[in-house]
């Protein structure tokens, strides 16, 4: 299997349990904040949403510079408007992981604010990174959810929240 499809492999087993969580996002809590020094969940979720764009920008651009590209989010005012970005960030960044860009994988990416250069990876290693705060990130939300006393879907298998889920039979 190359790695365009691994990535895209990976890209879609975990959409499917963004999409889960991403949906569990009431209308009401947009603006709830679990700490003065976290992201609310309007910005949470919609970062969460925004980030396969993030595979198109690595394999079709050679750096992110701050300075020359600030950056605004998305505003979403419900879980509908969350679901369709969502939606148009998988197209996006699906769009990309094509057989054609394997060659560009082992390319130099940077990520930087003027002269102040945050990291230099690779195309590949961006891309695995995106993924990964994907993962990251929807497990914060899970927190949130959880503190909001909302049931949080399974990832990996069903969560405490599931009929199906019995502790005694958790394993590492």
């Amino acid at each position: 299997m190359s790695l365009i499809q691994f990535f895209l492999k990976q890209l879609n087993e975990e959409s499917e349990t963004t999409c889960k969580m991403l949906a569990r996002v009431p209308n009401d809590k947009y603006d709830w904040t679990p700490h003065v020094k976290s992201m609310d969940v309007r910005r949470l979720a919609t970062h969460i949403a925004e980030l396969p764009t993030w595979i198109t920008m690595a394999l079709t651009t050679n750096e992110l510079d701050f300075e020359d590209n600030s950056y605004e989010s998305t505003f979403v005012n419900n879980t509908g408007e969350l679901m369709e970005l969502f939606e148009r960030a998988l197209v996006d960044g699906r769009s990309q992981l094509i057989a054609e860009n394997e060659s560009t994988l082992d390319e130099k990416w940077t990520l930087r604010s003027g002269d102040t250069i945050h990291s230099v990876r690779t195309k590949g290693e961006v891309i695995r990174m995106a993924l990964s705060q994907i993962i990251h990130h929807r497990a914060q939300l899970g927190v949130y959810l959880r503190l909001l006393n909302i049931p949080i879907p399974g990832s990996y298998g069903p969560s405490a929240d599931e009929a199906t889920f019995k502790p005694e039979e958790a394993t590492v």
